[in-house]
């Protein structure tokens, strides 16, 4: 997936149990990569955008997701387009929806406490192993080495977009020119794949993505702008 992946599995379960458990999440993020990469010339989505496979003979998970990148697109008014590169390109809502959907099965295997971090896509779970509730640490988009922001709870969808590792990456479909005005955007949500998509709006819609977000039912957020605010949720789940 292009992206670092980590894993904490914090119930007391038998260590051949949380092997396996573990290999299972792997796999089906491998399989994701397969699939879903935009890298690998052999992946669905390549072949997909590429003509030489139809629509009606992809995978179901790929199907799944293109509806849902189209029903995104609706929700953010196009600022989410998995088309915005002139290619397609599903990422901005699959790294979270594949973390989201390995964090499900988790859970339905018995594995009701873990942290889940696909590239700073993060979904966690109950507690940790020592019992308290997960600290996540939003990285500054200025200093790799720190954190602006700390969260916590039991229960949570944290995705990030941003501009510090790739640059100015996230495409305004509207002007077909890179998006500027935001360095970070973090949001909070129930389902990691709509708040990743959710973030990756709003970075496109630059300045105006702050007051979009504002608006936004059900989810949280964090910005930090090109001119160095950090502007947050006032109910945002901070440790303190």
């Amino acid at each position: 997936m292009g992206t670092a992946i980590g894993l904490d599995l914090a119930d007391d379960l038998p260590a051949a149990t949380l092997h396996e458990l573990a290999e299972e999440t792997f796999d089906w993020l491998r399989e994701v990569d397969a699939r879903f990469s935009t890298y690998r010339d052999d992946s669905e989505v390549c072949r997909l955008d590429r003509g030489e496979l139809a629509l009606a003979e992809a995978s179901a998970d790929l199907r799944a997701v293109l509806e849902r990148c189209a029903d995104l697109w609706g929700a953010t008014d196009g600022y989410f387009d998995a088309y915005a590169t002139g290619r397609l390109d599903p990422s901005g809502y699959v790294k979270g929806w594949s973390a989201q959907v390995a964090s499900d099965r988790l859970v339905a295997a018995g594995a009701v406490n873990h942290c889940l971090n696909a590239g700073g896509d993060i979904r966690v779970r109950g507690r940790s192993s020592a019992g308290r509730p997960w600290r996540i640490g939003v990285r500054h988009p200025w200093d790799a080495a720190a954190t602006c922001l700390v969260l916590t709870g039991t229960d949570l969808a944290v995705a990030t977009s941003g501009v510090y590792e790739r640059g100015h990456h996230v495409i305004d479909p509207r002007r077909g020119e890179p998006a500027r005005g935001l360095r970070s955007v973090t949001v909070l949500g129930a389902d990691l794949g709509v708040a990743d998509a959710y973030a990756t709006a709003a970075v496109a819609m630059g300045a105006a993505g702050i007051g979009w977000l504002d608006r936004l039912p059900d989810h949280l957020h964090a910005v930090v702008t090109d001119d160095r605010r950090l502007l947050h949720s006032t109910n945002l789940p901070l440790t303190t």
